[in-house]
């Protein structure tokens, strides 16, 4: 496809698509370079060093429902702008930003719940495999942080009325990114789930 073809808005859609991708790519190549990590450090464990049997906190489970939630109303929202229909636009941004912020608590809920257990980030109670999750998580967390502030400014444009079933970008990049990071999770969480089973 030509992207000198169309007209200025159509090609300033395209371009800002192509950017959230190529970032989304540089994303997915570095937390496929953590997982790399977690799995070599898994192969080369020692006893005292390596958890074979790591549990993942409960708190986890939730923030998956919740951020799975979160995506599907994301979802409602668009196909209510799509209709013009405002009022469910309004209801579904906000159900969007409180289930984000549901999950960056019950993340956070996690990480108490692993301290309960005996293992910190780092010192004496630490372990390899915890903080191998720790970073995994925070890094994930720091994203669907960005992705709350992204949704912070729809809302915003929403109030000013900016968007319409005629001018959905700004919705579109910010929904696109938000289901991203939620995915990320869902493949995140079933990797360390599943992984002690098979190391």
């Amino acid at each position: 496809m030509d992207l000198t073809q169309g007209s200025h808005q159509e090609k300033r859609s395209r371009s800002r698509k192509m950017m959230l991708w190529f970032g989304i790519g540089s994303l997915i190549m570095s937390f496929a370079g953590l997982i790399s990590a977690f799995i070599v450090s898994s192969k080369q464990r020692r006893n005292e060093d390596w958890l074979v049997d790591f549990q993942l906190p409960d708190a986890f489970f939730v923030s998956l429902i919740l951020i799975l939630l979160s995506s599907l109303t994301f979802i409602l929202g668009k196909r209510a702008l799509k209709q013009n229909n405002m009022k469910m636009v309004t209801i579904y941004l906000w159900a969007t930003l409180a289930l984000g912020i549901g999950f960056v608590i019950s993340q956070f809920a996690g990480f108490g719940e692993i301290i309960a257990t005996g293992y910190n980030f780092t010192g004496p109670t630490s372990n390899i495999t915890m903080s191998y999750i720790y970073v995994i998580a925070i890094l994930h967390i720091a994203h669907v942080i960005a992705g709350l502030i992204c949704l912070i400014v729809v809302i915003y444009n929403h109030f000013k009325q900016k968007y319409n079933s005629n001018n959905m970008l700004g919705f579109e990049l910010a929904a696109n990114f938000w289901h991203f990071i939620d995915m990320l999770w869902l493949v995140l969480f079933l990797f360390l789930y599943f992984f002690r089973y098979i190391i």
